[in-house]
């Protein structure tokens, strides 16, 4: 039998978005109050879904405490109170948009996990804004 598990996380971090190859006036009118000089931020939300099959031995897909430990080292303890752009190292040279956040994200968590699992995750920037990732 197969079944997907879902565990949600939160952190709040700070991020600006800009391409250095554009003037500040460019910026502005792409990313509009996203690419001001001194950052903004949100506080997200994340939800990592784990699909496969469930083990016979354990009741489990995978062990929800396992996840959560993961999901705190890979995520919250990386993300939460953070400046994106300036304390994330692979974000000095990628912007830091939901959707490069979140295949980012998912990129971590797979390493953690095995290969035979469905990995999803869907990262809220906003009530409204949100994106989904799925490795595809």
């Amino acid at each position: 039998m197969i079944a997907t598990i879902n565990r949600k996380g939160y952190f709040s971090a700070a991020h600006r978005l800009y391409n250095n190859h554009w003037d500040y006036k460019k910026n502005i009118e792409m990313f509009g109050k996203c690419a001001h000089l001194n950052y903004h931020g949100h506080n997200y939300k994340y939800i990592v879904s784990i699909t496969g099959e469930i083990n016979p031995e354990t009741g489990f897909v995978f062990n929800l405490q396992k996840l959560k430990c993961i999901l705190s080292d890979e995520i919250e303890k990386l993300f939460d109170h953070k400046n994106i752009n300036l304390d994330i190292i692979e974000f000095s040279s990628i912007n830091p948009t939901i959707e490069n956040m979140v295949i980012f994200i998912w990129n971590r968590i797979k390493k953690k996990i095995y290969s035979n699992f469905k990995l999803g995750i869907t990262l809220y920037e906003t009530e409204n804004n949100f994106v989904e990732y799925d490795g595809k």
